[in-house]
């Protein structure tokens, strides 16, 4: 099954690591949420699950979404043509996930996401100063286009692939399912968190 998997090659170590996580839990039943939190062995790798899915979650790619029709607008496309422009950012985003599939690998997850979050910081600085001067000159509405687009790139390419998979690659088989429980708890409620106060920020 490992070589219909990953091709043909020596994936000893991996079968290994197989077996010994098979034998750490012979017998364990799957922890739940309560365990997770009590338990002193999964401290760190609860944490930084949280860290990781709070700064997915706080980074801005939300708002981003939900002001691109009124820069796309003001960056003067038609209003009959942003859907196909929004549809392009969606694209835009499954492909540079799927992206990160193949990279994630080569690259590591810390350097994807640091990476990644240092273009986002960028392109959202950036973004700040377009939108403030986008009635200054005719091109810079264009440029926030332009930064949405690099904004969601580096959000598919690092924080959007690399976080589907961390709950499995951090716990062990009896941790996963409260991990994941834990993970999408937490991303809904702090997107009901963003949603609530970002209108009074703004």
């Amino acid at each position: 099954a490992v070589k219909q998997l990953w091709g043909e090659g020596d994936h000893v170590a991996e079968i290994d690591d197989m077996m010994a996580e098979q034998e750490a839990i012979r017998g364990e039943k799957a922890k739940s949420v309560c365990d997770l939190f009590r338990d002193k062995a999964v401290r760190w790798q609860l944490i930084t699950l949280f860290l990781v899915s709070s700064c997915m979650q706080f980074m801005g790619v939300n708002v981003v979404y939900f002001y691109a029709y009124n820069v796309f607008i003001k960056a003067g496309i038609p209003p009959t043509q942003t859907h196909y422009v929004s549809l392009g950012v969606g694209i835009t985003e499954i492909l540079t996930t799927v992206l990160c599939g193949f990279l994630i690998e080569r690259a590591g997850r810390k350097t994807l996401l640091w990476k990644s979050y240092t273009v986002m910081a960028l392109a959202l600085g950036l973004l700040t100063v377009t939108l403030s001067l986008q009635d200054s000159f005719s091109w810079v509405p264009y440029c926030s286009v332009a930064l949405i687009f690099i904004f969601i790139m580096s959000f598919g390419i690092g924080p959007a692939g690399v976080l589907c998979p961390l709950p499995t690659e951090i716990f062990i088989q009896s941790y996963r399912p409260a991990a994941y429980v834990f993970n999408g708890a937490t991303n809904w409620i702090q997107l009901f968190i963003l949603g609530l106060l970002f209108p009074f920020i703004v």
